[in-house]
């Protein structure tokens, strides 16, 4: 059976919100990372859909100004966080900043990007005033960069 690395990670003992380092994978010279941005505690919250899909679009374009060779920024199923894909290397502390910034301008911003029936596949499911409350939660509580202690 194949080992799936989030599946490993004991959901009953992290400690929301945090940045972690989900994984690496190298190929010759190309190293690419996986990153948990885990903005929930698991199983007793979840981000509502159009929370999650709103802040999918704000993150996917507004944390690229803040990181280099990010390559997808992806919901989880389970709509605690997101995973982000990245080329090369970098440190949870340089994800977590750049975070904080982005998720201080989503509580902030009267924009999201990507929201027409062209541009998104299910453009009717967005809510800016319910990612700008998550986001405000999320800022609230700090990001850890222990996912197992709440360290600052």
């Amino acid at each position: 059976m194949a080992r799936v690395e989030s599946f490993e990670l004991d959901h009953n003992t992290v400690k929301a919100p945090y940045v972690r380092l989900a994984g690496t994978e190298k190929n010759g010279e190309a190293l690419i990372e996986k990153y948990d941005l885990r903005f929930l505690q698991p199983n007793e919250d979840e981000l509502p859909t159009a929370a999650v899909h709103t802040l999918e679009h704000l993150l996917a374009v507004n944390l690229r100004d803040h990181l280099e060779s990010i390559i997808d920024i992806s919901p989880m199923g389970c709509r605690t966080g997101f995973y982000m894909i990245m080329w090369n290397e970098h440190s949870p502390k340089e994800i977590r900043d750049a975070l904080v910034k982005v998720l201080t301008f989503i509580a902030e911003t009267d924009f999201v990007p990507a929201v027409s029936a062209k541009e998104c596949g299910n453009y009717k499911d967005h809510s800016l005033f319910s990612a700008q409350e998550y986001a405000k939660i999320v800022l609230e509580k700090g990001i850890s960069l222990d996912p197992f202690e709440r360290v600052m």
